[in-house]
């Protein structure tokens, strides 16, 4: 009769074994970041919003909304009469309404009741526009390069937004976490410098008698 081996562990105790399936601890997931509220980037608009991605810019009012899409408007159609093409258009199609306008009798107005024709009925927008969204004034004279700001504020807001959209698209890559680290590092220094008392010149040494 062959004699089995007794039981290294007993049956009250269980023999040591690897993880068991499914019991794995997982690490609770970090909430997902939410932009901080900011101020819209229209210009003369001063609303505060809470931004719903990274990359929105301007908020969600009806009025804001509308004079966006006037300001689009008004740049895109100055930038079309300068087309030469366009301006052949446009001559030709005044000729013919010119033309249009002999032919058929009209009645005598008088000049101060008459309504303005032609060019002087609108203004039109001057191109170019200042490239902050909303804001209709010709950009800065410049002896170099063509402007494209008005004025710092403008340039100064535009820049704000796009340093933030780069900063908030590199945060999840190791070389946008170096360049933050920087970034910190030189605006804590600024800080501290800024803050330092400034250290008084001690007082002259009286001429000797």
């Amino acid at each position: 009769m062959v004699a089995h081996s007794p039981r290294a562990f007993p049956w009250e105790i269980e023999a040591p074994v690897g993880a068991r399936q499914g019991t794995r601890t997982h690490r609770r997931q970090s909430r997902p970041r939410r932009p901080r509220p900011r101020t819209c980037l229209r210009h003369e608009c001063t609303r505060k919003y809470r931004p719903r991605c990274y990359h929105q810019r301007y908020c969600q009012h009806p009025d804001c909304q509308r004079e966006l899409n006037r300001w689009h408007s008004a740049r895109r159609q100055a930038k079309r009469r300068q087309d030469h093409n366009v301006k052949a258009q446009h001559a030709q199609a005044e000729q013919a309404r010119r033309q249009r306008a002999r032919s058929l009798p009209q009645p005598v107005e008088k000049s101060e009741l008459a309504p303005p024709r032609g060019h002087t009925a609108r203004t039109f927008s001057p191109w170019p526009l200042c490239d902050r969204p909303g804001c209709y004034r010709l950009p800065a004279s410049s002896i170099r390069n063509q402007a494209r700001y008005c004025s710092c504020a403008c340039r100064q807001a535009v820049r704000n937004a796009l340093d933030r959209e780069r900063k908030w698209r590199s945060r999840g890559t190791l070389d946008g976490r170096k360049k933050r680290a920087i970034e910190y590092q030189a605006a804590q220094r600024r800080r501290a410098f800024r803050h330092t008392p400034v250290a008084e010149s001690p007082p002259s040494r009286p001429p000797p008698e």
